[in-house]
């Protein structure tokens, strides 16, 4: 063999040989057949595209006529032909059938047991839901139960969106279905894995929140809790409508308690920094909602350190408009609370809202001129606003605006009003054209009452302080006295006219010669202040007169005897006013040292 061993060795080994060669045989032999009957067995049996079931339901011939009934309507030429009110008749092609047998079709298939015939009738509410251009008879509401609670996917993602479609268009009566019994399976959707129907029953959820009586049934079902964790949802479409739904729920104060208890709050928050713009609107209107009652205020500012306020200056620079109004407005809501007004002046809240007012956008600066108009109402805010250049930019503000909206008035003279306390704010006005913008702003056409109630306000503020009294002298003209006189002249806004005839006595002798063209309004309606009621009005008569009294067209009238009846009959009245008052017999209380005395002076004399 060539091995150099011996014969017995040699033999042994060609023994070995044929055993291994023997045994290969075999062991390929059984590797054959066990391949062979894993091969047969009917778990590696190639599957077909229709999956096998166990039980396939037996369509009934009752079931099989209400398919074909149905599949009639869906050939019609137009459903809007189609009036499914149980007393009239639908026209098919070439047959007819009335509204009960249609409704007792739809009945019989959604309760059927066969998932296609389900989806017939799921598919029949779809097309009508589609093309109904009336309203849906309450009775067709009746299959709806049964269908979200089908088994098969395709009949709840259709006959949810069919009840979507019907809530959208307002063909059905929201409350009517909570009432039937609707809402529970709708809720039970809410758990489904599939995107699609979370979206619809997450839709149909928040077209039903719009109603006050279906909101309590929402929360008492225990909804809240489900729609919270939807509103996490990654799929945008489901967390928009569950967003959506929780926006809707907090337009009832009453539901607001339980809002918070299931922690809408801080899942509301944190949504604010979503990529969606959409989330973000819904969130930021929901939580000025929950803001709107000062009650909530320690809980939603209680998250994190200032997180919703962050979130919230975050949010002003949004480059969707409706984003940023909603963050400003939501701001303006904690800002009835002094020390949340600071906070927000401490973390810088003050210049990014300052420069929303020059925005084109007019909704972006009506938003943040209410919210400034609010943070300078409180003392400690003024110098920072001052500071950071609020005054001119009003100035601005009522240039780009003044003759669009009332409300940028409105706000920009009560802000100017609260900020003119100061000696540098004062300066500010100097140096702007406030003055001549709210001249301007009090006599335009667009100006609606009450905006010009705030104007005047504003402009008898600045007029009676030193430091402004030249601009005034300088800025006003023969027309803006021509206005402030006719404004005080009209008895209809007793408010508009005292501030606008305040106004005018504050202008002092430089500018009486403006007013004889208008001597004798003047006087009318300073003849009437005297005989008013209230102290203000007797008070600033007798000083408008006291300024006039040395103007040649007004002596010989103010010497005259209708004013000297009017002023001996105040005098008169004030004497026995004092007389009264020394009859009491314990001592009064000094005026500047009375608790009411911040009230007296629009009481009766």
């Amino acid at each position: 063999m060539g091995l150099g061993v011996c014969e017995r060795c040699a033999r042994l080994l060609e023994e070995l040989v044929a055993y291994v060669r023997k045994l290969s045989r075999e062991l390929v032999e059984r590797i054959k057949e066990c391949v062979r009957a894993i091969s047969e067995c009917c778990c590696l049996r190639k599957k077909t595209t229709v999956p096998r079931t166990l039980y396939h339901p037996v369509v009934k011939e009752h079931e099989r006529r209400a398919a074909l009934e149905l599949l009639q309507h869906l050939d019609a030429d137009s459903v809007q032909e189609q009036q499914p009110h149980a007393s009239e008749t639908l026209h098919c092609s070439g047959s007819e059938l009335t509204g009960i047998e249609c409704l007792h079709a739809l009945n019989t298939l959604a309760v059927s047991e066969n998932h296609e015939l389900q989806q017939s009738a799921a598919a029949y509410l779809l097309h009508l839901s589609q093309q109904l251009p009336t309203a849906l008879p309450s009775e067709f509401l009746e299959p709806y139960p049964a269908l979200l609670q089908s088994c098969d996917l395709e009949v709840q993602r259709t006959a949810s969106l069919s009840l979507v479609n019907f809530l959208v268009e307002h063909n059905v009566n929201k409350d009517l279905v909570v009432e039937m019994g609707i809402l529970d399976p709708i809720l039970d959707l809410l758990e489904s894995e599939d995107p699609t129907v979370q979206c619809n029953s997450c839709a149909c959820v928040a077209m039903l929140a719009t109603s006050d009586v279906n909101r309590e049934a929402i929360t008492s079902a225990d909804g809240v809790l489900q729609i919270l964790v939807l509103a996490k949802s990654y799929d945008p479409r489901v967390q928009q409508n569950a967003v959506g739904a929780l926006l809707n729920l907090t337009r009832s104060e009453r539901m607001l308690e339980a809002l918070c208890r299931e922690g809408a709050l801080p899942v509301l928050a944190l949504l604010l920094q979503s990529a969606d713009s959409e989330v973000q609107f819904y969130s930021c209107c929901a939580l000025r909602n929950v803001a709107a009652v000062p009650e909530y205020h320690p809980r939603m500012l209680g998250i994190g350190d200032c997180f919703l306020l962050k979130s919230l200056l975050s949010l002003l620079s949004s480059p969707v408009e409706k984003n940023s109004c909603q963050a400003c407005l939501c701001l303006r809501n904690f800002c009835v609370n002094v020390r949340t007004q600071e906070e927000l002046v401490a973390l810088g809240g003050v210049s990014p809202l300052i420069s929303l007012l020059s925005s084109p956008a007019v909704r972006k600066a009506e938003s943040a001129i209410s919210l400034l108009s609010a943070l300078s109402q409180h003392p400690p805010n003024r110098g920072t606003l001052v500071e950071e250049g609020l005054v001119q930019a009003v100035g601005k503000l009522l240039l780009l605006h003044g003759n669009s909206s009332s409300a940028i008035v409105s706000h920009g003279a009560m802000t100017l009003r609260n900020l003119s306390a100061t000696p540098t704010s004062q300066q500010a006005v100097m140096n702007s054209e406030c003055v001549s913008r709210l001249l301007e702003a009090l006599a335009a056409p667009s100006t609606t009452e009450q905006a010009r109630v705030c104007v005047a306000s504003c402009l008898h503020q600045l007029s009676s302080l030193d430091l402004l009294k030249p601009l005034f002298a300088k800025e006003v003209t023969a027309d803006h006295v021509s206005h402030l006189v006719s404004f005080a002249d009209q008895t209809d806004n007793p408010e508009l006219s005292f501030h606008a005839a305040s106004t005018i006595g504050q202008l002092g002798m430089k500018d009486a010669p403006l007013l004889s063209h208008h001597s004798d309004a003047v006087l009318g309606y300073l003849l009437r202040f005297l005989k008013s009621q209230e102290v203000r009005f007797q008070q600033l008569a007798i000083s408008t007169l006291s300024t006039l009294k040395n103007v040649g067209c007004f002596a010989d009238a103010i010497s005259g005897k209708l004013v000297q009846e009017q002023l001996l009959r105040v005098r008169m009245q004030t004497e026995r006013t004092s007389d009264l008052l020394r009859t009491v017999p314990s001592p009064l209380p000094r005026l500047d040292e009375a608790p009411s005395a911040k009230g007296s002076e629009g009481s009766d004399p």
